[in-house]
C-alpha cells in the first residue's frame, strides 16, 4: 500500500489541490469555531478508521496529539470504534498507535 504524499510532492503533482487542501480544508474548514480541533481530529480518525483509509493514518494520529488527544483516548477511540467501523479497521488502526506515544 502506498503512503500518503506529503506537502511537498503534493504540491508538485496537483498544485490546485495542494492550495484547496492549505486554504480551504487547513484555512477554513478546520479553523471554524463549531467544533474544536480535537473533535474535529477524533472525527478525522473515525472516517479514516470506517473507510479504510489508512495511508493518512500516521499524519492525523500526530495533528490529533497536538489537538490534545492522549494515547489513551485514541487506544479507546479506535476501541469504541471496533463495535461500529469492525474490528479490522480497528485493529489496523491501533497498529498505527506508537507503542509509548
Amino acid at each position: 500500500m502506498k503512503n500518503s504524499l506529503d506537502r511537498e510532492t503534493l504540491a508538485q503533482r496537483a498544485p490546485k489541490l495542494a492550495e484547496l487542501t492549505q486554504q480551504v480544508l487547513f484555512g477554513d474548514i478546520w479553523q471554524r469555531g463549531v467544533l474544536s480541533p480535537r473533535e474535529r481530529s477524533l472525527l478525522t480518525l473515525a472516517t479514516l478508521t470506517a473507510l479504510g483509509r489508512v495511508q493518512q493514518l500516521p499524519w492525523h494520529l500526530n495533528f490529533a496529539r497536538q489537538n490534545g488527544l492522549s494515547q489513551e483516548e485514541l487506544i479507546e477511540s479506535f476501541t469504541h470504534l471496533a463495535f461500529y467501523a469492525g474490528w479490522p479497521a480497528a485493529v489496523t488502526a491501533l497498529s498505527y498507535l506508537e507503542e509509548n506515544a
